[in-house]
């Protein structure tokens, strides 16, 4: 019996680092715990991230003066076909379709993506179905390819570097932080917290999709409700590939904020990618409201009765507070 107790000790000591099988199943992560989660590519494939992987300084090195980014204009002239635009090089903004009286919709993508994933082609197509802004993408590709935990290190130094940026485009181009609205997907979403945190918290809108989870529980650098004037949080796969807790001005939980999402099954990857098929399609169609909860476990079973407020859109004087749950269809326009 004595050794029976030992070995079932020994079990319960390693379960957080088994190894897990199955590609894509990630029912056994525990937030903080576990060792191991599968995560997708940016051709929806499952890889098997390590968390306890030493982030590679030299890769880091490399990128942390953003030289490496890039930054991809796209306007209703020019809806498909990206302009380029150098922090630096005034040539490149005055030469470009950039106008500074529009609103400027800034798209950051997660790990593993870059300037043409689905995330980004979504939203811009949204944005630009909406009204005629200027839609900026950020391309930080080579870091968000490199080891999770190495992209990870690289977010604060990612989202200053864009932070600068937009605050010299402005300078540059014209505009106001009063037109500005950034939007990040996973990764991305703590990339943007990290700009709006850069410029003193004055973009009147930050917009986290589903904000990457593994590592960014009581992470100081992750996105929460001062990185703007009002910050909203879409949550779809918590607990596991996103955060469940609620970090915004306002949280919304779609179908619970968790897998399994309509649509989906028990696929980790399709639940974190709903969140920006959500946001593009309420920039299109504004057809998403919220429910207020009195708590995360009420939005978790979407039964939530409180004051509405509409999830997503691209209404720049949009202001909320509290968790919201809501259900959703399982296909677009969801």
């Amino acid at each position: 019996m004595k050794g029976l107790v030992i070995l079932l000790a020994s079990v319960a000591l390693c379960t957080g680092s088994a190894l897990p099988l199955t590609p894509g199943d990630n029912s056994h992560y525990v937030e903080g715990e576990s060792r191991y989660v599968w995560m997708p590519d940016d051709n929806n494939v499952a890889k098997l991230v390590d968390l306890q992987e030493p982030v590679d300084q030299v890769a880091l090195a490399e990128n942390r003066r953003g030289a490496d980014n890039s930054y991809w204009l796209f306007t209703r002239r020019n809806p498909t076909a990206r302009q380029i635009i150098t922090n630096g090089n005034a040539l490149s903004v005055h030469n470009s379709n950039y106008n500074g009286a529009r609103a400027t919709k800034v798209i950051v993508h997660g790990w593993n993506n870059n300037g043409g994933s689905p995330v980004n082609n979504y939203i811009r197509d949204a944005f630009l179905a909406n009204g005629d802004h200027n839609v900026i993408v950020l391309d930080w590709s080579r870091l968000a390819n490199q080891g999770y935990n190495t992209a990870v290190a690289g977010v604060p130094d990612v989202g200053r570097t864009l932070g600068n940026f937009i605050q010299w485009l402005i300078n540059t181009g014209g505009g106001n932080w009063n037109r500005v609205h950034f939007v990040g997907h996973s990764l991305g979403a703590h990339i943007v917290g990290n700009a709006g945190r850069q410029v003193g918290n004055r973009a009147v809108r930050v917009t986290g999709l589903d904000p990457a989870g593994p590592q960014w529980g009581g992470n100081a650098n992750a996105l929460n409700r001062n990185n703007g004037v009002y910050v909203e949080a879409i949550h779809t796969d918590g607990r596991a590939l996103g955060i469940m807790d609620p970090i915004a001005n306002a949280d919304f939980y779609p179908n619970g904020g968790r897998s399994p999402q309509p649509g989906c099954g028990i696929n980790n990857a399709c639940a974190h990618g709903r969140a920006f098929q959500f946001f593009a399609s309420s920039v299109r169609t504004n057809h998403f409201i919220g429910r207020q909860c009195r708590n995360l476990s009420e939005a978790e079973l979407s039964s939530c009765t409180g004051a509405q407020l509409r999830m997503g859109n691209a209404d720049l004087g949009k202001r909320g507070n509290g968790l919201f749950g809501l259900r959703t269809g399982s296909n677009w326009p969801f």
